[in-house]
Formats: C-alpha cells, structure tokens, sequence
C-alpha cells in the first residue's frame, strides 16, 4: 500500500489518458436475459474482452508505465492467481521488460498458458495469496526486481477505475454499479470514478462466501486474515483485503454482499448460454448477486462489471 487517503478522480483520469491506446473501451451490453430475470434494466460492463482476458491490464499498465528506466533495469515481478499475472506480462511486453510472476500450484491452465505466451517466467508457490507474495519477495529481493501489487496500491486502483470512468460516462443514469472485489483494487477504483461522477448512484462490492475477506474487514473494522478459503473463483479469493483498498470500500461503497459458489455457477452458466459471454466464475460474481437476489433491484438501472473471461475451456461442458 502507498500513499495517504483516497484516490481520486484526477489520478483516474490520468490513468485513463495513459491507457489510450493500450486497454480497450469495453462495451457496455444491454443483458435481456438477466433483465427479464431480475426485473432490473442491466447493462454489462465486459472486461472480459479487455486485452489478456481481464480488466487487470488498467492497473497494472498504470503502475509499470510510471516507473523509469533505472527502477526497471532488471525487470518486473508479480504474485497472482493469473489475471493480474497476465496483464503485468502484457504491460512488460509493452515495454521490452523481463517479467516474473508466481502463481499458486493450482492456477487455471488457461491463466498458466497466457503468461507463457506472454513471454513470462512462471514460478508456482503454495495456492494463497500470502505464500506467493512470500516467494515474489524473496526473488525480487534476490534479482533486483520491482514488485507490481495486484491491488493495494493507488496506481492499480487508479487504473482500475477507469473502468468506472467509461461506466459514468455511458450511463450516467445508472443507479447501481455492481463490482467484484478479490482483493478490492477494481471495486475501489470504480467506486472512486463512479461516487464523484454520479452522485445518487450505489457501488455495491460481490465476493464470494467462501472469500468474503472485504465483508470480514468491514465487519472487524480492520484487515482481517481468513483461515480458510473455499470458493471456484479464483481470481476473488485473497486471504486477507488490502489497507488501501479497505479504506475506499468502507468510506465509498454502500455495501459489500456475498454470494454463493452454486450461485456463480449458474450465472456463468446463464452469461455463456443465453448472453453467449465466455465468463470466469470470478466474472460471474456480480451477475449471481442480481439473480441469488442478494442484491434486489427490481425497476432500477444496473451496470453488472464482468471481470474476466479467463474460464478454462475444460469447464465449458460442465456447466449446462
């Protein structure tokens, strides 16, 4: 974590002018089949077809394109369940750098595969968040290295929220925006474009029940570590919230709810099937809240952000 207070709307949009030519604007898509089930008029944000699978390459193109030639003479290094690891290589490429990441022993083959392809070196380390930041410590320590955090600091959030930024500007009706929180960098950066652009509109975080480390947080009033971690959404389970992170959803955002794994699973299943979206799991959370009815929004208008695409293929068949 770095930095005092809250980010705000002018790092935001700074963040956006750097990504100009790098992330993609996503669509967002009119959903009449989650419409019709809900009651809700929803409109999907689709960072699934973002550059690398995920929303991820804001942030982490934000972080790695202010550091100088000097802070990466040796390269770049980060830990992550795939995502965040994908979109750091991406960003690396961009610039011609060496790039490492750890991802735990049980990382998606199809997030194992895109680093790769990326041109990442790939070092597995243990499957919490807390062991593969360990390892990328200890490397980066060894090597020279700067760490890109996946969520806890102001310049991944700030490039996170420019998803909220595109959000506020094509729809500035909207009345709530629903946001998937791991470790709560995309949530915190929404909410902070979406609360200053849109005045009368929720910000309202998703995690999983078997992850819920942001709703724990909040509950404690403080970071608090999970014990276990149980949930098909990888891309949403950190043991523990960021500092950072946990300051912007307790001071900007009107609630965090937690949803089911049966839950996600039928939303993939409905976002691939009726809406033809290759979804993650962790990208289904927030449509899960709307259909579990965690989030009731009958007759209001709903901007659902889906997260990710990254969902391997060997579990397309098992959902229908």
């Amino acid at each position: 974590m770095q930095g005092e207070g809250l980010v705000g709307l002018t790092e935001i949009e700074s963040a956006a002018r750097r990504l100009v030519g790098i992330a993609v604007p996503t669509p967002l898509l009119p959903s009449d089949c989650v419409s019709e089930a809900t009651g809700a008029h929803v409109r999907l944000k689709c960072e699934n077809l973002q550059r690398a699978g995920s929303f991820k390459i804001r942030g982490a193109y934000n972080f790695v394109s202010q550091l100088s030639d000097d802070q990466v003479s040796e390269g770049i290094i980060t830990y992550s369940s795939g995502n965040h690891a994908q979109a750091v290589a991406l960003a690396g490429k961009l610039r011609g750098l060496r790039v490492v990441v750890v991802m735990p022993t049980t990382a998606p083959k199809v997030k194992r595969d895109g680093c790769e392809r990326l041109g990442a070196e790939v070092f597995y380390e243990g499957t919490t968040s807390i062991e593969r930041k360990a390892r990328a410590e200890e490397i980066a320590e060894r090597e020279g290295l700067v760490i890109v955090p996946p969520f806890d600091h102001r310049h991944i959030i700030a490039g996170q929220g420019t998803v909220g930024l595109e959000i506020a500007r094509d729809w500035p009706d909207v009345d709530i925006v629903l946001v998937p929180i791991g470790g709560g960098g995309l949530a915190s950066g929404v909410a902070a474009a979406v609360k200053r652009m849109i005045s009368h509109a929720q910000v309202i975080g998703v995690e999983p029940e078997g992850a819920a480390s942001m709703r724990l947080a909040l509950d404690e009033g403080h970071p608090a570590l999970l014990h276990e971690i149980n949930t098909i959404a990888d891309g949403l389970a950190p043991v523990i919230a960021g500092e950072l992170t946990y300051e912007h959803a307790r001071d900007l955002m009107d609630d965090v709810v937690t949803v089911s794994d049966d839950a996600i699973r039928d939303a993939t299943d409905l976002l691939v099937s009726r809406q033809k979206l290759i979804v993650e799991f962790s990208g289904a959370a927030t449509t899960a809240a709307l259909l579990s009815g965690a989030v009731k929004a009958e007759g209001r208008r709903v901007a659902v952000v889906i997260s990710g695409g990254n969902l391997d293929p060997s579990l397309l068949a098992g959902l229908a």
